[in-house]
């Protein structure tokens, strides 16, 4: 597995979205300080794979992969394996109740020469190529087929465990077998000897089902199954004698059958004609009829008289004259003699208005007249307050002008100055103005109200007038309507006349309306009367139709009486003929019989011989039926006695069989849980994996130190062996640092093959990286490593990348992927080529 390109959003430290692209990286180094997110980076490839970190763990952890206070996560790994690019998908959320869960996954094979860069514009997962797996279910086997190791392997092989590959050199024995059961897996053996201790206790206990059915299928033996197939064939005999002699049996029940119909036939028609009888009141039937019908006639002349007379009186009325007519004239002549009552009182009152009127009109002139005569004196009283302003002005001069002054006003010299006036002019003007407007007030008050009083009495004699008008036009209409009428005397007098016309009118009206309904009842009458009739003809006829196809004589339509006699008389002869023809109808079915009971007889006298009970007799038609279905039942019966015995004796047969099958798979289980009971046989593989891993680690580390150091194992311990020193074996624990990681890192490269090429499933190896902290190297030792790993990486053969903080290591690595964290989130940034 080789990644290309890793995206994450809301993943541990990584809450905003974040890319890091492996392209073209063939050896590379993850840095920043400590907690940065360098390892977050290789937990998200490992998710995007398998759904959990080996840091959180397993699979119950994955509420780590949110970031604080976010509610998703989403990791997508694009990958290359066995030369195959595929994109794997997972998403995380955490739902209303707080519970973290898989909310998506999905694993595709992307199409030949995708452009990743695609990814950029947020591309839909059904874009990215053919689906390979859509539930967290199917993407473990998808991604166990697609890269090639179990999660445990990929952890141990592609991405190295931080430290661990170090204890494996330098731990006991006893740990280091451990180490290689937990990373190899050899504990599968252990789960193998448990399984076979299982499936022996199985075989043992089915074993024993197996017996307990075979007890119970004691009774199917070959000769229970030979005498149940000799049972069968008596019955199948059965049958076919059954169904060879149910033929003459039908004959002969169809013959009872028939003489039995013609019997019942007789009877039947022997029923028939014992039922007409003449029925109660037929005489009687036509004689009320035509009594109805006689009274119907005689209402009807009642009628057509007492119309006649309705209508003569009618037209005495109508020339007799309009009544409604004669009734206005009437009301003309009472108007007329009121009209003329009023003439005199409404010319009283037009002259009573006028004087009124005129009365009113004399005080307003009067009114304003004297309203003129205020308002001159208002006018004077105005014209004297200027003059005395004018003179209390001159007087105000003259009080400081002596003789011989000049004249403020002409600027002529003053003769001699008048006296000074004893008081003011102009109150004495202000008092007579304020009494002559007083007076104006009070006169123009006065005129308006006669003024107002003089136009309402103008208005009230015009609607005397009106009225006065009004009246005259409606006695002259009046006397125009009554001018050719006869007088109220004549009016009256007709009117009587017609209210007796009106009243005979009346009187004959309903005598026409009581013969109408007698009439109605004299036709209902009729009608009940003819309904009767008919439903003694309907009677006659119905009991005629029951014995029709006898042939019975014509029926006179016109005598109800005569017809009943003549169908009765009929009735009786034809019933004495049929009487003696039914005695003998009756002997044939009673010959009949006993054909049926004889044919029965031999039909029972085969079940009896067969050893089967008969079945009860059945008296309709479907004995015969009943008799065959009952010899068919028997020998189906028996044919399923057979086989079910057929089947239980295969049945045993089969359970013998498996029978010895639990005892062969019982002894094998037990003998290999006997095996794998002694750890023998996992003593062995650990053995042969040691010398696998140390022949393999040799050959690595070799190259990495350029044929100096080979490795070797003595009774579970490690050595080297130095070239540069004559071959000397040394222990493990004297090397320097740099050359304990040179062979740790040896026998973790091959550990990780060893582990690929123990795996039926595994793909090649393109890809490790180194989870080691580097922080206790010195100088020296940090150099051998960095040039260790850059060999390693120069190899081509896999993407070599490395987790460190330590800046000497990570400025030789070419590519660098820079984690930073601030305050929201960590970022990567790729430096280098």
């Amino acid at each position: 597995m080789r990644a290309i390109r890793l995206d994450m959003a809301g993943f541990t430290v990584f809450r905003d979205e974040t890319t890091v692209d492996f392209t073209d990286t063939d050896y590379f180094a993850l840095v920043g300080p400590t907690g940065s997110g360098k390892s977050t980076v290789l937990d998200a490839i490992i998710f995007a794979l398998y759904g959990m970190v080996p840091r959180w763990g397993g699979a119950r952890g994955i509420g780590n992969a949110l970031a604080p206070s976010a509610s998703e996560a989403r990791v997508r790994l694009v990958f290359e394996s066995a030369g195959d690019r595929y994109v794997a998908t997972r998403v995380v959320r955490r739902d209303g109740r707080g519970n973290v869960k898989t909310a998506g996954a999905g694993l595709q094979l992307m199409p030949a020469g995708f452009d990743v860069s695609k990814l950029d514009t947020g591309m839909d997962l059904d874009d990215l190529g053919e689906v390979l797996a859509g539930t967290p279910a199917e993407m473990d086997e998808a991604v166990l087929h697609a890269v090639g190791l179990p999660y445990e392997q990929f952890t141990s092989c592609v991405v190295l465990p931080q430290g661990q590959f170090a204890d494996f050199l330098h731990a006991k024995p006893a740990t280091r077998q451990q180490i290689l059961v937990n990373l190899l897996g050899l504990h599968v053996y252990e789960r193998v000897q448990t399984l076979a201790t299982g499936r022996a206790s199985t075989a043992e206990a089915k074993l024993g089902v197996v017996d307990q059915q075979l007890a119970g299928l004691a009774d199917a033996s070959d000769e229970a199954v030979d005498a149940a197939e000799a049972h069968l064939a008596r019955m199948r005999e059965l049958a076919a004698a059954v169904e060879r002699s149910v033929p003459g049996l039908r004959s002969a029940r169809e013959a009872e059958t028939a003489a039995a119909a013609a019997r019942d036939a007789l009877d039947a028609e022997l029923r028939a004609l014992v039922a007409v009888r003449t029925p109660a009141g037929c005489a009687e039937i036509a004689g009320v009829t035509a009594a109805a019908r006689a009274s119907a006639t005689e209402a009807a002349d009642a009628v057509h008289a007492a119309e006649e007379l309705e209508e003569k009186v009618r037209g005495e009325l109508a020339a007799a004259g309009d009544a409604g007519s004669l009734r206005l004239m009437l009301d003309r002549h009472a108007e007329l003699e009121r009209l003329v009552g009023q003439e005199e009182w409404f010319a009283g009152e037009v002259s009573v208005a006028e004087v009124e009127y005129k009365d009113a009109v004399a005080a307003a002139d009067l009114a304003n007249s004297a309203h003129l005569g205020a308002t001159q004196l208002l006018e004077q009283a105005r014209l004297d307050y200027t003059e005395a302003q004018r003179l209390d002005k001159a007087a105000a001069l003259r009080a400081h002008l002596t003789a011989g002054d000049n004249c403020p006003v002409c600027d002529q010299p003053v003769s001699a100055v008048p006296a000074m006036p004893a008081g003011s002019a102009v109150r004495e003007a202000e008092a007579t103005g304020k009494a002559a407007r007083a007076a104006a007030e009070v006169a123009e008050s006065a005129w308006r109200q006669r003024d107002a009083v003089a136009r309402k009495l103008e208005g009230n004699l015009e609607r005397k007038r009106a009225q006065h008008e009004h009246h005259l036009s409606r006695l002259a209409e009046v006397r125009g309507v009554v001018a050719g009428s006869p007088g109220a005397p004549a009016l009256e007098r007709q009117l009587a006349e017609l209210a007796g016309l009106q009243r005979k009118l009346d009187l004959a009206a309903g005598a026409v309306r009581a013969a109408r309904e007698a009439q109605r009842a004299a036709q209902a009458a009729v009608l009940t009367a003819e309904e009767r009739q008919r439903a003694a003809w309907r009677a006659f006829d119905q009991v005629r139709d029951q014995v029709a196809r006898f042939a019975p004589p014509p029926a006179d339509r016109d005598d109800l009486a005569g017809a009943w006699q003549t169908l009765v008389d009929w009735a009786q002869g034809e019933h004495r003929s049929r009487a003696a023809a039914r005695t003998g109808a009756e002997a044939t079915v009673t010959a009949a019989h006993e054909a049926v009971v004889h044919a029965h007889a031999e039909v029972d006298a085969l079940f009896i011989a067969a050893g089967v009970t008969p079945p009860a007799r059945s008296r309709d038609a479907s004995g015969e039926s009943e008799l065959i279905r009952a010899a068919a039942v028997t020998a189906e019966r028996a044919e399923a006695a057979w086989r079910r015995l057929s089947d239980r004796r295969e049945q045993a047969r089969q359970l013998t069989e498996q029978r010895m099958t639990l005892q062969r798979d019982g002894r094998v289980a037990k003998a290999l849980a006997g095996h794998l009971r002694a750890n023998n046989f996992e003593r062995w593989l650990l053995e042969e994996a040691l010398d696998l891993l140390v022949d393999g680690a040799s050959r690595i580390l070799r190259e990495l130190t350029g044929g100096q150091y080979d490795l070797v194992h003595d009774k579970g311990e490690f050595y080297v062996l130095d070239h540069h020193d004559a071959g000397l074996r040394r222990g493990v624990r004297t090397l320097s640092g740099g050359e304990t990681f040179q062979a740790s890192l040896a026998l973790a490269l091959a550990l990780s093959e060893q582990l690929a090429g123990m795996s039926t499933t595994a793909a090649s190896l393109e890809s490790i990286v180194l989870d080691e902290g580097f922080g206790t190297l010195d100088a020296a030792t940090l150099d051998v490593v960095a040039a260790t790993l850059e060999n390693l990486a120069a190899r081509g053969d896999r993407m070599v990348g490395v987790v460190t903080h330590v800046n000497a290591l990570a400025e030789r690595v070419p590519v660098r992927f820079e984690v930073h964290k601030d305050a929201r989130s960590a970022h990567v940034e790729r430096v280098g080529l």
